[in-house]
């Protein structure tokens, strides 16, 4: 054998090999379709590769019975009384597509739907608004950075959608998470976009670029979907009854919250009370009482979903959950700014023409919450008798929206509850 000839041996199938990779990265390809498991799967998933991806996601938008749920961790609470339980055990006509996790706020699930593209067009949808989420700042570096998506960022950035100030407002708030300015071609583009320019044709180019390279490193890394939690959905559906009786279902939530919550004076479910509460109880008592969620960035965050929902056409019923009275009342936490809290987001979306399911209200009635903040038992229960007529119906009614470009600004943030104007 030539030298030659074994130095090809030797390195030639690494050289085919890295030919191929670069294909795959860089070239519009189609590695393989997702699958209607992986769809099903990815229903309950809620895995961070799904989410700052978009192949699963618009595969699965595309079918008119999957309705997005956007949330935060509230989400991955699998009782037997979860809407994806009881949406599998009664054979309803829709299947709930959970889209959020621990941290998830109004920007990531912005970008989630630019990733979902027009996927989105004419769906119906849920969105569960946590007050938590509306500190001073809006969401924390920590978690906006750990949910980036720079593909999804990108899709942002190369829509043809024309300048407007909600476009303006979202690359200005990009630009302030560390996650985004780690991309020097991406910073300046949104720096570009921010202050209402068009990127350049060079910029153009490189961003379509990259965004092939992040589309096929999603066809390529971010197509396994796990089943864990499509299990604990079926694992749930015997713990039912078999004819669908929301009364029934409210004094059967009653009974498992009641036995799920023996070790405290909460009514919080048992293992969070014993991993995530007890070990530091007495420092929480009195620890919130300066927690303010009334003026908050996350107002005008909360607007370019707004505004992204609406450019899809799409129909939602938007939740505003109750925090636990008892735990409320232990650590201080203000009663009075809930109030104005929930006035406040509660004429952000109203007076747009949006639709509202207040749950606020409700933090008192036994067993509404599974643990501090997050709804369960009940409370889900008390959910699906609004929500199910809205997701079962072929086309429910859509009010007419008006978007009003005021809730974008820092004086509607800071405006106290009060000064809210009455008509």
């Amino acid at each position: 054998m030539t030298m030659k000839r074994k130095l090809f041996m030797a390195v030639g199938p690494l050289v085919v090999a890295v030919v191929v990779l670069l294909g795959l990265l860089f070239l519009p390809v189609t590695i393989l379709p997702t699958g209607q498991k992986q769809i099903n799967n990815s229903a309950t998933a809620i895995s961070t590769n799904i989410m700052k991806g978009e192949k699963v996601y618009q595969a699965a938008m595309e079918e008119k019975r999957m309705i997005p749920f956007f949330g935060s961790s509230e989400l991955s609470r699998f009782d037997a009384f979860h809407p994806s339980v009881l949406a599998e055990k009664y054979d309803r006509n829709y299947t709930p597509y959970l889209i959020g996790n621990a941290g998830s706020q109004s920007l990531t699930h912005f970008l989630a739907m630019e990733g979902m593209g027009e996927s989105l067009t004419n769906k119906k949808a849920v969105f569960i608004i946590s007050p938590q989420w509306f500190v001073k700042g809006g969401a924390p570096s920590m978690m906006f950075d750990s949910h980036f998506s720079p593909l999804q960022t990108y899709e942002f950035i190369l829509s043809d959608e024309v300048d407007s100030p909600q476009r303006r407002y979202a690359a200005e708030r990009f630009l302030e998470y560390k996650a985004v300015c780690s991309d020097q071609n991406m910073e300046k583009m949104l720096h570009k976009i921010e202050k209402g320019e068009s990127i350049t044709k060079g910029q153009k180019g490189y961003a379509k670029l990259k965004r092939q390279v992040l589309r096929n490193e999603d066809k390529l890394f971010g197509a396994y979907v796990s089943g864990k939690n499509a299990k604990k959905v079926q694992n749930q559906l015997k713990n039912l009854p078999n004819t669908y009786d929301n009364e029934q279902l409210d004094q059967k939530a009653y009974e498992v919250g009641k036995k799920s919550s023996t070790n405290n004076p909460y009514q919080i479910k048992n293992g969070f009370y014993k991993t995530r509460i007890q070990p530091i109880e007495g420092e929480l008592a009195g620890s919130q009482k300066t927690f303010d969620y009334e003026f908050s960035k996350e107002f005008s965050d909360f607007q370019v979903v707004l505004d992204k929902m609406e450019a899809n056409n799409m129909n939602v019923r938007f939740v505003i959950p109750p925090v636990n009275q008892k735990w409320l009342e232990y650590t201080g936490l203000s009663q009075e700014m809930l109030n104005n809290f929930s006035k406040k987001i509660t004429h952000q979306l109203t007076s747009q023409g949006f639709q509202v399911i207040d749950l606020s209200g409700d933090g008192s009635e036994d067993y509404f919450m599974q643990d501090t903040i997050h709804i369960g038992w009940r409370g889900w229960v008390a959910l699906d008798k609004q929500l199910d007529p809205f997701l079962s119906a072929e086309k429910p009614d859509k009010s007419k929206i008006t978007l009003n470009n005021y809730f974008l600004s820092k004086e509607w943030q800071d405006l106290p509850a009060k000064d809210i104007p009455t008509k």
